[in-house]
């Protein structure tokens, strides 16, 4: 029996000893096991939910799943506190460098250290620096939110994509593909067919499943698809610590969304951003819910040709009020791929690599259960097994 199974065998005798559970969430986390560790700080916060190092460490392990929006979630509030710990600042320069905001990271980490000079951090410095002096991808272009900054006090810029990710370049998930077909696609290519009928072009659908499945590749290739515009939002887009601003920055994303459709509009992890409200205890919250209910709704503004999609691991963390007709109506499970779908996912990842004959059927066969995310990381390890036999000849071998 190693530490950890001697650490869980006391936390079942005693269930309560909130030091013994902090204990063993941590030692998860030096271990690397962020799953485990996430469901320990999660069962602590029971115990003690007002603890700032609880929440803080519970945010540490989203940051190292990459659940980016939930770990903002959390830290966001702790930075707000009138002395939140030195930790949460690290924490926070971490998952907003996740969330490709350089800047904000060099703000939260230089904060971090000067309440705590043994946070220094030289691998997270490196990042920071490193993603500070990238250029901007070429497909990606950088539009105002609205008006001048002193009119709409709305974030700098919104990111506009024009992907050229197609369906075929997504693996699998045939019946998946159809039913965006049939909702978004078929709409914008034959809209006299469906004004025949009343049909508007556009509307919402919600796309749930395991992580590391496609979904967040699906969007993009739906928008590649139909040649649009593609406006990808993540929580950390939206939210902001000044009463009414994250509101307003929902709003301005919606109204890009408005000026540039056809366009699809995709909300990452939006279980974070649109919680169920019996759940909050603060209005700020249930304030952007209703925002975002607004805008779907349409009410004030003309959404057609604005395609919503969303992603969540977690759809019954959903407010309610999202699945109502003629918002999220339509909710597609995206499943971990079949067989059929894994061969064919191995066969888009390994095109153009110089690959021998590869077994494709005995690789399906032991990769039962994997995700594409799982299906790319074994990619990536059988390659990086050949780069030094292909360094050392010089040639790819």
């Amino acid at each position: 029996m190693d530490d950890i199974d001697q650490l869980r065998e006391a936390v079942r005798n005693s269930p309560d000893n909130l030091p013994l559970r902090r204990f063993l969430a941590n030692a998860l986390m030096k271990n690397e096991r962020y799953e485990e560790a996430e469901v320990e700080f999660k069962d602590a916060l029971r115990l003690a939910p007002d603890s700032p190092d609880l929440k803080v460490g519970l945010a540490d392990a989203f940051q190292a799943q990459k659940k980016t929006g939930l770990g903002l979630v959390i830290v966001e509030e702790l930075v707000k506190e009138p002395k939140p710990p030195a930790r949460a600042w690290l924490v926070y320069a971490k998952l907003l460098l996740q969330g490709k905001q350089a800047e904000e990271a060099k703000d939260a980490y230089e904060t971090a250290i000067a309440l705590n000079e043994g946070l220094r951090d030289s691998y997270l410095e490196s990042e920071i620096n490193l993603q500070l002096k990238a250029p901007a991808g070429p497909e990606k272009i950088k539009l105002q939110a609205g008006g001048p900054e002193g009119e709409t006090g709305t974030r700098d810029g919104i990111d506009i994509e024009r992907p050229k990710v197609r369906f075929d370049d997504v693996g699998g998930m045939d019946k998946v593909k159809e039913e965006v077909r049939m909702k978004i696609i078929h709409p914008l290519k034959h809209p006299e067919i469906y004004k025949a009928y009343g049909k508007k072009i556009g509307g919402g659908i919600l796309l749930y499943g395991p992580p590391g499945c496609g979904k967040t590749h699906l969007a993009r290739a739906t928008a590649g698809e139909v040649a649009s515009n593609f406006i990808p939002v993540g929580i950390s887009d939206i939210l902001d610590m000044y009463i009414g601003q994250s509101e307003r920055n929902l709003h301005a994303i919606f109204q890009k969304a408005r000026s540039l459709k056809p366009c699809v509009l995709f909300f990452d992890e939006v279980d974070a951003l649109g919680a169920s409200r019996t759940d909050m205890r603060h209005s700020a919250g249930r304030n952007v819910i209703n925002q975002f209910l607004a805008e779907l709704d349409g009410v004030d503004y003309d959404n057609e040709g604005v395609l919503i999609l969303a992603a969540t691991n977690a759809p019954w963390h959903l407010d309610s009020a999202f699945r109502r007709p003629g918002r999220f109506d339509r909710i597609i499970f995206v499943p971990p791929p079949d067989e059929p779908a894994r061969e064919a996912i191995l066969r888009i990842k390994l095109k153009g690599k110089p690959v021998g004959d590869v077994n494709y059927g005995r690789l399906v066969k032991k990769t039962d259960g994997f995700s594409g995310a799982d299906l790319e990381a074994v990619i990536d390890l059988a390659i990086e097994s050949k780069l030094e036999e292909a360094m050392r000849k010089g040639i790819p071998s």
